[in-house]
């Protein structure tokens, strides 16, 4: 084989068809003739500028290559501001401070608090007690499983979350299956782990980066605040729900074959035995965290603590996990700044459609087209145009 040839076979052709698809989208709608006012109930014009068709053409662009992964999501974001500043749609002043937003930075601080908790051991610690308390009925196991996964997605992000209860659920699950074979006990245990993440994510402020990111463009609209106690006073009753809704479908669907997992509380209490007392770093990381979360929970009580930013607040702990040596800079480097980017485009994309007038021009248009439609028809099309939103908003 010639190395031409070599070349040829490792092409991906895949990538390369969607990376020109979404291309070809912004050049077909960006350089399009001007579009035609969008027109309210009321009769008012909303007019699409060529900022705005160059707003919807980027957001064409940018969902084709997320959806399909064409590049690194991170990068994606990047290129993001990098054609709102090229093609003029925004000023590359306002298409790459939106990089730097509080909501951000937020984000990066809750990845943070993430990496901590796995590092020191808590929440390996807080698996173990929750096996000695819920014992070997495997329904009292999903259970347990669930609520410790909800519990830490309210002070960590739930990807981390999910990443640190796969290897404590495949310790269980080894001591409920002798082999390989699949089993509904297995797959209820991760697909409901899964769910949970994101019902228990929604609950405060640290569990998802949708959370922090919508209450960023609801100040950066409306001009007001919503504050870390609030949100999760509203959002709580919604979430647990949901977990306890997960947990009876779980049940239902993927009922274990067995009643029990005989030895898995002793193994649990050896396993915590093990660990000892709490070490340094877990108390200092407990104390920092919970402080924080204290404090974000007072602004909704105490009108002088509403002043302070959130996100300056929740990087307070960030500042102290390397003052105290909790981390180092392996722990800086290892942090999932694809993601972080990915979220930083994202807020870029939405403040642009905003911005241009093009979010008001695309939603007036969406919901003329279901106005007359059944009426869960037209419920469904508004959420599918949410759906649609995702990288904006969540």
């Amino acid at each position: 084989m010639t190395d031409t040839t070599a070349q040829a076979a490792g092409v991906n052709w895949r990538r390369l068809a969607f990376l020109f698809t979404g291309i070809i989208l912004f050049i077909v709608v960006y350089y399009a003739p001007p579009w035609p006012d969008a027109i309210d109930p009321a009769g008012k014009h909303f007019v699409l500028s060529q900022q705005g068709k160059g707003a919807l053409a980027l957001f064409l662009l940018a969902g084709t290559w997320w959806v399909f992964e064409v590049l690194p999501i991170g990068v994606t974001g990047i290129a993001i501001g990098v054609i709102q500043a090229l093609f003029f749609i925004r000023p590359a002043a306002d298409a790459f401070k939106d990089f730097m937003d509080p909501s951000v930075l937020f984000i990066f601080g809750s990845l943070i608090i993430g990496a901590v908790f796995t590092k020191v051991g808590i929440t390996k610690r807080l698996a173990f007690k929750m096996l000695m308390i819920v014992g070997e009925r495997t329904s009292m196991i999903y259970l347990g499983c669930f609520v410790v996964t909800a519990l830490l997605t309210h002070i960590m992000a739930h990807t981390a979350v999910a990443a640190t209860m796969y290897p404590l659920l495949l310790s269980i699950y080894a001591l409920y299956s002798e082999d390989d074979t699949p089993t509904k006990f297995g797959k209820g245990l991760f697909i409901g782990m899964a769910f949970i993440c994101g019902a228990g994510s929604i609950i405060t402020l640290l569990g998802a980066a949708r959370g922090i990111v919508a209450l960023g463009f609801y100040q950066e609209i409306t001009k007001k605040s919503i504050s870390f106690f609030e949100l999760s006073y509203y959002m709580a009753p919604i979430g647990w729900l949901m977990v306890f809704i997960i947990w009876g479908l779980i049940m239902v669907l993927f009922k274990p074959e067995k009643a029990t997992i005989p030895g898995l509380k002793e193994k649990a209490k050896r396993l915590s035995a093990e660990m000892g007392p709490f070490s340094r770093n877990e108390i200092l990381s407990c104390v920092i965290i919970f402080g924080v979360i204290f404090f974000l929970s007072l602004q909704s009580f105490i009108p002088a603590l509403k002043p302070f930013n959130k996100s300056a607040v929740l990087l307070v702990s960030t500042l102290l996990f390397f003052i105290l040596n909790i981390l180092d800079i392996s722990d800086l480097e290892a942090v999932p700044w694809n993601i972080i980017m990915l979220f930083a485009g994202a807020m870029s994309m939405g403040f642009c459609l905003w911005q241009t007038g093009a979010a008001e021009w695309l939603a007036i248009n969406w919901l003329d087209l279901f106005k007359n439609a059944n009426w869960f028809v037209f419920v469904m099309a508004n959420c599918l145009f949410c759906h649609g939103h995702v990288p904006i908003s969540s």
